[in-house]
């Protein structure tokens, strides 16, 4: 059956008068009609009450970069409406209405920005319509505030009140978005919506999950590269509050009543496990890295230019290596998912980031249906890219499937930094060429990487400034699982690159940051093969994190630049180290960031603080280690993690050039380990060259 786009805004007009619109939160191209009217499998809900509340279905799931407020902000902003009418409320996957509904690679508001502002926008002149037929003026003459549409002899008229009304006229096919001088909540600081749920402990988490005949369950997991040869459960299955122990996929699962139970029971498994081949150690990794410089296999990824020719004669080389280990995402929330498994449908509940392939995943495993299965998305304790897999919820599901119960799984801290999957350990070697005056005249970077597929990224600055250049890769096969670690790849190149070059500048006798500028304006002037970033948007936060720090004009302060580019935004830093008492200390970072319009000035300044706490922390102090297949440490207490105490003054900023939202989440942290490294150097004469540097 068809509707049409009338038929279909007429039908959700609530009999109290509440006033629903559908739009395209993700169709690029999407016209204003399109937007408010399409009601097909992309489209999210806006509704006004006769009250006047705005609700707003937020389909993305939130794990804390703050999305489920910034949505709302834009809508709200264009609807203009007083913040205080709008409620909003998290929306479960629905294939029909949204698309893209995920969190990962700093994408949301990219992709949202437009939409939003349609919907917004499109309501508010309907609502203008709706109160001008009224009274019988022209829409020309009538204004909006706080919700309510003012005319021009002095008359009122709530949105609530004229939402039936509005429900009925026809949708326009052009909008005006507010100029941006006339903002009242895009780029104002905002409270989170679920901070006072988060603060008093309401049931927001996957780990709060309850539902009626649920039972709990851990699984135990073989170390990396082993399989389960036998296990004894006899004595487990006869303790207090256990209900079964069965084995899949290579894995045990102890069902009970509760976690306690399961946790004393787990004590008494006894698990053995055999392999074909040795299992890897950290020492396997090291040769691997080894192999991997001296391949003849390398893939290459970018050739400007006859490198080897400029290397041969350059004035002078510098050559470094840089290598990370594997970390963990170490989420506070560890891993955990419900399922409960019918003949012919599936419930799914709990925190994941990638809502519909899980979907599809247990659709593939259990040969359900998509339509069949039902995820409900919860709030994220974290996950910085731990939970784009699906691994925890294809264990739920498979396990209701075989015990034919409701059941949330529960890992433990150590399940969660023994389980997998990791940040890839990388190993990359640089070597640049200098001439007489100083210039890079070759540029050359291999990357080596356990299970990080592309361990480079080819066309990032200072490529496209350089004219000869050879960028290589190797991905070599590991046991140990891996996935996205929040900012993939640049987490830890990022560093490497803006280490390597503070080195290049030493050598030709240069400032670092005006070695960078000279590189970009080549850049503008004369580029050289593809590139992928603008020039421009560089040099500006350069210039303006060089003035706000004070670059190089502070006695007795050492300073370390960097500067950095994913995501689509930049991110420059300073950041400043004191020696106390003979050992290094960070104070201070001074970070600019060009992620476009701020929509929420608040949430921008947590993400920006937040990954400058997150890249510290782990390129100072994170690291496992693996010995037959096993990674230790296996909990926070051993694990080194960056402590409040050592957290250093941040001080944000964000240029501010109208630019549609880039990235946000993930680009403040590249730079940082850079900055850091640069600055303690700058103090001690030291280069680190591996991470963790303590």
């Amino acid at each position: 059956m068809k509707t049409s786009r009338r038929d279909f805004l007429q039908k959700t007009a609530l009999f109290t008068g509440v006033f629903t619109l559908g739009f395209d939160w993700f169709s690029a191209d999407a016209s204003a009609m399109e937007v408010v009217g399409s009601a097909g499998r992309f489209n999210a809900f806006l509704s006004i009450d006769s009250l006047g509340k705005v609700i707003l279905y937020s389909p993305n799931p939130e794990i804390g970069q703050g999305i489920k407020t910034a949505f709302p902000v834009v809508v709200a902003e264009e609807l203009d409406v007083d913040w205080a009418q709008v409620q909003v409320e998290q929306a479960n996957l629905d294939t029909k209405l949204f698309e893209r509904q995920l969190t990962g690679g700093s994408g949301a508001l990219k992709h949202s920005w437009e939409r939003l502002r349609k919907a917004g926008a499109t309501v508010r002149k309907m609502m203008m319509q709706a109160a001008a037929d009224r009274w019988k003026v022209d829409v020309s003459t009538c204004k909006t505030a706080k919700g309510v549409v003012l005319g021009p002899a002095g008359q009122k008229a709530t949105y609530g009140s004229l939402a039936e009304a509005a429900a009925k006229l026809p949708v326009p096919t052009e909008v005006t978005f507010k100029d941006r001088k006339d903002y009242k909540i895009i780029g104002s600081r905002v409270k989170g919506v679920d901070n006072k749920n988060v603060i008093t402990g309401k049931p927001l988490f996957g780990i709060d999950i309850r539902k009626p005949g649920m039972v709990f369950a851990q699984i135990v997991r073989p170390p990396f590269g082993a399989t389960l040869k036998s296990f004894s459960a006899d004595d487990v299955k006869k303790m207090p509050g256990i209900i079964d122990v069965v084995s899949f996929k290579n894995k045990v699962a102890i069902v009970g009543e509760n976690t306690y139970a399961i946790l004393q029971a787990r004590a008494s498994l006894r698990c053995d496990y055999g392999s074909d081949a040795p299992l890897e150690s950290t020492e396997t990794h090291q040769k691997w890295f080894d192999d991997g410089m001296k391949s003849d296999k390398a893939q290459v990824m970018r050739k400007d230019g006859d490198f080897t020719a400029a290397i041969a004669t350059a004035t002078k080389v510098i050559e470094a290596t840089y290598e990370c280990p594997f970390i963990s995402h170490s989420p506070m929330e560890p891993m955990n998912f419900f399922a409960d498994v019918k003949p012919d449908s599936v419930l799914l509940a709990g925190p994941t980031q990638v809502p519909q392939p899980a979907q599809k995943a247990v659709s593939d495993l259990l040969k359900i249906p998509s339509d069949k299965i039902q995820v409900e998305i919860s709030k994220m304790g974290g996950g910085f890219g731990r939970r784009l897999s699906n691994d925890f919820v294809l264990e739920a599901a498979e396990l209701s499937s075989i015990i034919k119960k409701p059941v949330l799984v529960m890992w433990t801290r150590e399940d969660d930094m023994t389980g997998g999957t990791y940040r890839p350990a990388v190993r990359y070697h640089f070597k640049a060429g200098i001439d007489a005056s100083g210039n890079i005249v070759a540029f050359y970077l291999r990357g080596v990487g356990l299970n990080a597929g592309n361990s480079t990224r080819q066309d990032n600055f200072p490529v496209g400034a350089i004219e000869n250049v050879l960028i290589e890769s190797i991905d070599q096969k590991s046991a140990v699982t891996t996935g996205p670690w929040r900012a993939p790849i640049t987490n830890f190149l990022g560093f490497a690159e803006q280490a390597f070059l503070d080195e290049v500048a030493e050598a030709a006798g240069k400032d670092p940051i005006q070695m960078r500028l000279a590189l970009l304006e080549r850049v503008k002037t004369k580029p050289v093969g593809k590139i992928t970033y603008e020039p421009a948007r560089f040099e500006e936060v350069i210039k303006q994190v060089a003035e706000k720090s004070q670059w190089k004009k502070k006695p007795g302060v050492h300073q370390g630049f960097s500067v950095y580019y994913s995501h689509l935004s930049y991110v420059a830093q300073v950041a400043e180290v004191k020696v106390e008492n003979g050992k290094p200390k960070v104070t201070k970072v001074t970070a600019v960031t060009d992620c476009g319009e701020v929509v929420n000035l608040s949430g921008a300044e947590n993400q920006v603080k937040g990954a400058i706490i997150d890249g510290m922390g782990h390129a100072m102090f994170a690291k496992l280690n693996f010995q037959a297949g096993v990674a230790s440490p296996n909990n926070f207490n051993t694990y080194r993690m960056i402590r409040g105490n050592e957290v250093p003054v941040i001080d944000a900023h964000f240029v501010n050039n109208g630019i549609a939202p880039t990235g946000l989440g993930e680009p403040a942290l590249p730079p940082t380990g850079g900055s850091i490294a640069n600055a303690i150097y700058a103090a001690t004469k030291k280069r680190h060259y591996k991470q963790p540097f303590s």
